[in-house]
């Protein structure tokens, strides 16, 4: 079984590359999720009955959730679920239309007012999803063969498509080392003097929960006369003075030029949200077809947003609890002698390495020990990078955590990760 699924997972380039009249040829020949499935061993699009913050219910099981980004635990915050529904009652589900059209409330303005505020900088922009946040500012910025992105290698998914976005316009990609700050100095310096480089990096690396060298990013941006974006979906009420970020978490927030998320991490919603100077937030309204041309984000997720977002300045001791369950977690996996590597976050992996060996850990935790975490195998992690990420929240008891850690115990002795 398992001899038949590492087949599987090794026939994935291959089909990548096939080619033939028939584009759906690689579909058809396609078979590693129904493999899987057929073997119990299919780990993704798992649908939940309820996701009560700390714990869930999966196919009728009540389980620990250590498996969500619900960071400060608002989604079930009564002033949010209130603030949407309210929302729908005055405004309805949808405004039918783009921001650039009829598709702005009043809500929108409110917020991205008190968003700019709030991250000490010269305006906002509230947008659908923050995926779109990523592709509108990558590809609004960069239209032409003289503009460069240069991004770091493990950059999310979101961040890439951005660039993507950008080279149909004509625009050059450069990737530089992992959180390696010399390196995109070389290569800054290597551009030609006629050539300007938007760096993109993410605040908090999402799988990994490891913090971008923001410092020494800034610090090479500013010496070729380059700008920096910072991706911090996983920063927003995690890291910083009031839960600010990971750029005022390191000390360089006032010199990056725009930082971007999403809403649905600590604000308990779906939307995005970009914070940077005016100038530069109305040239990519203005320019970026990925937010000119899509619907708007809705008034209710707005309003769940804005609602988590007053929260959690009034409710400090959320990032504080989070802070602390994260730590603890962190410290007691690494006494059991699991790798997590250098995280400082509310996420914190446990390296398998194994592909296999990660997905059988996963099913183990779940269906003998009721814990919800989620799986990383290539392509979504490099080679020999698999991995179980765990994460986080402000809503977790120490029963949830050291339930936890009992699983983690047992199911790491049982596939020999831990002695």
């Amino acid at each position: 079984m398992s001899n038949d699924l590492a087949s599987g997972i090794a026939t994935r380039g291959a089909l990548a590359r096939m080619t033939g009249k028939d584009i759906f040829a690689r579909a058809y020949a396609y078979t590693l999720t129904d493999d899987a499935r057929a073997m119990g061993m299919y780990p993704f699009f798992r649908p939940l009955d309820l996701n009560d913050g700390p714990e869930a219910v999966i196919e009728g099981r009540r389980v620990v959730m250590f498996g969500s980004n619900n960071y400060l635990g608002l989604t079930t915050h009564p002033k949010v679920r209130e603030a949407a529904i309210q929302a729908v009652k005055d405004y309805g589900p949808s405004m039918t239309g783009s921001r650039l059209v009829n598709g702005s409330h009043r809500l929108h303005h409110v917020f991205e007012e008190k968003l700019a505020h709030f991250m000490k900088k010269e305006a906002a922009l509230v947008t659908t999803t923050g995926y779109q946040v990523n592709l509108a500012t990558i590809s609004g910025l960069l239209q032409n063969k003289k503009s460069v992105a240069m991004i770091d290698k493990q950059c999310h998914a979101s961040i890439y498509d951005g660039v993507r976005l950008a080279q149909a316009a004509g625009a050059q990609m450069v990737r530089f080392h992992h959180n390696n700050a010399a390196d995109l100095d070389r290569r800054l310096e290597a551009l030609q003097p006629d050539e300007g480089a938007l760096v993109c990096t993410d605040g908090v690396f999402s799988t990994e929960g490891e913090l971008a060298d923001l410092k020494g990013m800034v610090a090479a941006t500013k010496k070729h006369g380059a700008r920096i974006f910072v991706d911090d979906a996983h920063g927003l009420g995690v890291l910083g003075e009031k839960g600010r970020g990971t750029a005022d978490f390191l000390g360089v927030h006032d010199e990056v030029d725009l930082i971007g998320g999403t809403f649905s991490k600590s604000l308990a919603s779906v939307g995005g949200w970009l914070v940077g100077d005016r100038k530069a937030i109305e040239y990519i309204k203005h320019n970026a077809a990925s937010f000119m041309f899509a619907a708007s984000c809705p008034p209710p997720q707005v309003a769940a947003a804005m609602a988590a977002f007053e929260i959690m300045q009034e409710e400090p001791w959320r990032m504080e609890k989070v802070r602390e369950n994260a730590r603890y977690m962190r410290d007691e996996l690494r006494k059991m002698g699991f790798e997590t590597g250098p995280t400082e976050t509310a996420i914190v992996p446990i390296y398998v390495r194994q592909d296999l060996t990660t997905v059988a850990m996963w099913k183990a935790l779940l269906e003998e020990h009721n814990v919800y975490v989620n799986p990383f195998i290539p392509p979504g992690v490099p080679p020999k990078s698999a991995l179980l990420r765990t994460s986080y929240t402000a809503t977790h008891e120490k029963s949830h955590l050291d339930r936890g850690l009992e699983a983690f115990r047992a199911v790491g002795k049982q596939f020999g990760i831990i002695s």
